[in-house]
């Protein structure tokens, strides 16, 4: 029985280049401040080839929360604060156009319908997160939301995840977490949760597998996943 599904949110609700890639794109201009070549050095920190605009599988864009990667830039920036840096991170990412990896109205729609509980659990900033899905009109179909600074730790740490579970009074090993990296799925199985990977960030099916009950092309294949189980 699934009582709950947790999702990641870059690269699970919403394709991770299609949405991050212009956010970098701003982010490298404004702290370049013109320079070429700083901004060279900031998009190999990244992770970012700026002329293909794409990430390397190991970016630390990928699943590493703001801290983290305002931590990697700083050596490339004098006179920049983490807490200054982190807080323009934020509202860039806060503004960043996202595209979503599926249709997510009448999915969520679905599964709210299957008297699931849903939530989010992202590396992200928490009001960035709502941000984003108050873009798609879905912050309503979401029973949690929970970003890196909502105070219970990031992923691959599994606090957010048992955060949803112990709010809403269910069995970890009932609820799903849904995600596109490492980090997500390393993080469902500290919380003792089932796991189920998807193809739409930028780890590939034979590194997620291992860690995954099913690897799934998109979020959009979940409720035939879940009518097989009730099968």
């Amino acid at each position: 029985m699934i009582a709950g599904i947790l999702f990641d949110k870059d690269g699970t609700l919403f394709d991770f280049n299609a949405t991050w890639g212009d956010w970098t794109e701003g982010l490298l201009h404004e702290l370049a401040s013109g320079d070429p070549s700083r901004a060279g050095r900031l998009a190999s920190v990244l992770g970012y080839d700026t002329a293909q605009r794409r990430f390397a599988p190991d970016s630390i864009v990928v699943a590493h929360t703001p801290d983290e990667v305002a931590a990697a830039l700083l050596p490339h920036l004098p006179g920049h604060s983490p807490a200054t840096l982190v807080a323009r991170m934020n509202v860039l990412a806060a503004q960043a156009p996202q595209v979503p990896a599926f249709p997510l109205g009448p999915l969520l729609a679905d599964l709210r319908a299957r008297g699931l509980k849903l939530g989010v659990a992202t590396n992200d900033a928490e009001e960035a997160a709502r941000a984003h899905l108050a873009s798609q009109g879905v912050t309503g179909l979401f029973d949690f939301v929970a970003g890196f600074d909502s105070g219970y730790g990031g992923k691959p740490h599994p606090g957010m995840l048992l955060a949803f579970a112990d709010r809403y009074g269910l069995d970890p090993a009932q609820v799903v977490m849904v995600g596109d990296s490492l980090h997500d799925l390393i993080a469902g199985r500290a919380a003792g949760m089932r796991r189920i990977a998807v193809l739409t960030g930028l780890a590939t099916e034979a590194e997620l597998g291992p860690l995954a009950e099913a690897v799934l092309p998109d979020i959009g294949h979940l409720p035939d996943w879940l009518d097989t189980l009730a099968a």
